[in-house]
């Protein structure tokens, strides 16, 4: 029966364990003022955000699209004919149309999905695998693309009200992406909070400016635009081309208008009733503000400016320098900066999401789904940010060249969402199915035909590109989901044969560069796991003692004796060739014990003992093979420590092949007192790990103990120094390593053995036996 204890480790103990004392105590002290305290698994529940905070956070991207997005349609019409401009609002109703039929359609799809209502949710549910896949290509290049776009609007706000700093738009956007990235690490509810003023006040500064606009027009006293700089005018004539890429172009406004369905599960309970209002307040918003800029925007005769946005010349309009309203024309250009800017935001709620439905499919890196302190799909936003800040270098924060690639992916996604729903309504055949399915069959029918007209019109102005990127992706996807697959697999079915394998020896050997005091509590170890019956070798180099076999049969009166290896291919090559000749497999271990003395705590200097650190990289490949590090950090002293009993752990990941390869391996080491270790982020991961140890009837006792933060250098920490506070004593841990051939399938894994390693380096006390189950 597995022990079950349970306990809450202190979490900075990590700063004290791992001996980088100044250096990281300044950056966890950093860390901590910009992101906050840790927050525990449990406290998820507290997280949940409200309507009124949930709006600026998921709709921030569709309501701040009224900044730019009749500009991009007038853009279109201007370059064609000057006469073009006229036709902005007629099409601006077709897009309000069109935005309606999303919001509603989504709208029932928040309804049937309470968890997560994304494309690639519901096409994988209702339409397979492919379509699901090629869903999320296009969202999560979306969700980059939003980024870019909306922080360098956002810069173009400010350099409309400051010329001066057109200059230095790229620096600004990048600075804004950074900052919103780090509010967002800080957690989803203070992202909420720091952003709902923005986006209230940009909602109420445009509803104001519509309201005076109209006002004055509908008095006779319309204002007439000043523009600064126009763009270039056309000569020609506005044919049906022309007005369809106006329209695609204007189409930006339905970008984010998922958002809400990626992100249910952030919503206070009842959470599907709650996301459904919350999605209308947002359509009904972003509809009456678009076409009341588009109305305005004829009737003030604003047009597009090489130096200023067209809501700015709206803005400046209504609200004069001369009049007494004139402070309003700062308020909306500084909301219109502000929600630009965190309109970016939609996509650091959707992306990591999205990332991580994908990595717990097995469709995309698992440690995307890892949460970070603050409760937070931190890997997504760095990724993230860091692709979105590249396209904003390429394009020299251009709005103009960034947006011809925009849109296609989101309503590829959308197409393919709402084909699904009409399949999942035909399967489920729920209450008023036949009203749902036509609701969502127009979306889907409606969004086929503007993603149409999407490629069509904007293919040669840089669409080629996502239209390429999307199928590259999918295969990139397939091969991750190919490559977890076949090592879950191999995992599986290797347990069985762990556990059938009769272990019959364990050959040690002590490979020695110098006798020094992490030498005496090596050979001390070698004797203990061996039972006295060990081969110790020497392979001299540039560097070595040349005395160290003197040294060693003084100490230990020549038993065993110290073989001198002749390096013929190098210390490395040479003990490989003498393990060669011992037996080893997958019934036979070999354990290579290597001491080390470091001789301070810094991590590259460590790194710098060239020799032991490159055998143990190649012994990693050697079946049967497992690599112990005794490490200890030089004393003024210098005293040799010798202890009198060692404590086993065997840290586990899962009841898998390696984990169990790991196990059998402890129990080869004669040690009295050895267990097995999980450390679990939450209960039900706990249970699950439990019944399967008890299913397979595992012989070694299992611990289970809580890892609240999911982190592990706490917990373990605590649980190795409650052994080592014995002064007699010393902890063994034996860590489970899979080893896979190539950096690229290394990156797909989560390092878990390389961190531990990293961690207990400079631990006092504590030695680690790394035991590799190759997977090459």
């Amino acid at each position: 029966m597995a022990e079950t204890e349970r306990s809450q480790p202190p979490l900075e103990t990590v700063i004290a364990g791992n001996g980088a004392a100044g250096l990281s105590e300044r950056l966890v002290t950093v860390k901590r003022t910009l992101i906050g305290r840790p927050l525990a698994t449990g406290e998820m529940e507290e997280r949940l955000l409200p309507k009124f905070l949930a709006l600026p956070i998921f709709a921030s991207d569709p309501l701040s699209s009224v900044a730019y997005a009749t500009e991009a349609a007038l853009f279109v019409l201007v370059a064609a004919s000057l006469a073009g401009r006229h036709y902005v609002f007629p099409i601006s109703i077709a897009i309000a149309a069109f935005l309606t039929i999303v919001v509603l359609s989504y709208t029932q799809t928040v309804r049937a999905y309470s968890t997560s209502g994304g494309a690639y949710v519901v096409a994988k549910d209702n339409l397979g695998t492919l379509p699901a896949l090629v869903a999320a290509a296009a969202l999560l290049t979306d969700y980059v693309l939003t980024v870019a776009v909306s922080v360098a609007a956002g810069i173009v706000a400010v350099t409309s009200a400051a010329p001066g700093l057109y200059g230095l738009r790229v620096e600004l956007s990048l600075a804004c992406v950074g900052l919103i990235m780090l509010v967002n690490l800080r957690g989803v509810r203070e992202a909420g909070m720091l952003f709902a003023l923005p986006t209230y006040g940009f909602v109420a500064a445009l509803y104001a400016m519509i309201g005076a606009g109209l006002v004055k027009c509908a008095t006779g006293a319309c204002p007439e635009a000043a523009i600064p700089h126009p763009v270039t005018v056309g000569a020609g004539t506005v044919g049906l081309f022309v007005l369809l890429r106006a329209f695609a172009s204007g189409s930006t406004a339905l970008t984010g208008v998922e958002a809400i369905s990626n992100g249910v599960s952030a919503f206070r309970h009842p959470q599907s009733k709650n996301a459904a209002r919350t999605m209308l307040v947002m359509g009904a918003m972003a509809v009456s503000l678009f076409l009341g800029v588009s109305y305005l925007a004829v009737k003030v005769d604003a047009r597009p400016s090489q130096t200023a946005s067209v809501l700015s010349e709206i803005a400046r309009a209504v609200f004069p320098a001369s009049s007494g309203g004139s402070f309003m024309y700062f308020a909306v250009q500084g909301f219109t900066f502000a929600i630009l800017i965190l309109a970016a935001n939609t996509s650091y709620q959707g992306f990591p999401r999205l990332a991580a439905i994908m990595a717990r499919d097995g469709f995309f890196p698992r440690q995307f789904s890892n949460l970070g302190d603050r409760l937070v799909l931190s890997n997504g936003m760095f990724v993230l940010t860091a692709l979105a800040g590249f396209l904003i270098w390429v394009y020299h924060a251009n709005v103009d060249s960034l947006i011809h690639l925009y849109v296609l992916g989101v309503f590829t996604s959308f197409t393919l969402s709402q084909a699904g729903m009409v399949r999942y309504w035909f399967r489920t055949r729920a209450a008023h199915w036949r009203r749902s399915a036509v609701i969502n069959g127009v979306g889907a029918a409606t969004t086929g035909l503007v993603t149409a007209i999407v490629v069509w019109t904007k293919f040669g102005q840089g669409a080629w590109m996502v239209i390429a990127a999307i199928p590259v992706m999918v295969l990139l996807f397939a091969a991750i989901h190919r490559h977890y697959r076949m090592i879950a697999r191999r995992l599986r079915a290797g347990a069985d044969a762990v556990l059938a394998q009769p272990i019959l020896r364990n050959t040690v050997v002590l490979y020695l560069e110098r006798f020094d005091a992490a030498a005496v509590e090596a050979t001390w170890y070698a004797r203990a796991i061996s039972g006295g019956d060990f081969h110790a070798i020497h392979v001299p180099r540039e560097g070595s003692d040349p005395h160290v076999r003197l040294h060693f049969s003084a100490q230990f009166q020549g038993n065993p004796r110290l073989e001198v290896l002749t390096a013929q291919d190098g210390p490395v090559g040479t003990v490989l060739e003498y393990l060669w000749a011992l037996p080893h497999g997958e019934a036979n271990f070999v354990t290579v014990v290597i001491p080390e003395l470091l001789g301070k705590r810094s991590l590259p200097a460590a790194l710098l003992r060239r020799t032991t650190f490159f055998l143990k990289m190649r012994l990693l490949y050697e079946s049967g093979v497992a690599i112990t590090s005794v490490p200890r950090l030089a004393q003024p002293s210098d005293a040799p420590f010798v202890p009198k009993r060692a404590v086993g752990v065997v840290p586990i990941s899962g009841v898998h092949a390696a984990s169990l390869r790991a196990v059998a391996y402890a129990q080869t080491l004669g040690l009295t007192d050895t267990k097995a270790v999980f450390f679990a982020f939450d209960d039900a991961e706990a249970e699950k790990i439990e019944q399967e140890w008890e299913r397979r009837k595992i012989e070694l006792p299992l611990e289970i103990r809580e890892a609240p933060f999911r982190d592990l250098s706490g917990p373990l920490l605590s649980y190795l120094r409650a052994i080592t506070a014995d002064p007699e004593a010393v902890a063994v841990v034996v860590m489970p390593e899979l080893v896979v051939r190539g950096w690229t399938p290394r990156l797909l894994h989560n390092q878990r053995a390389l961190y531990i390693k990293r961690l207990l380096l400079f631990e006092p006390r504590v030695i680690l036996s790394s035991v590799p189950y190759q997977l090459l």
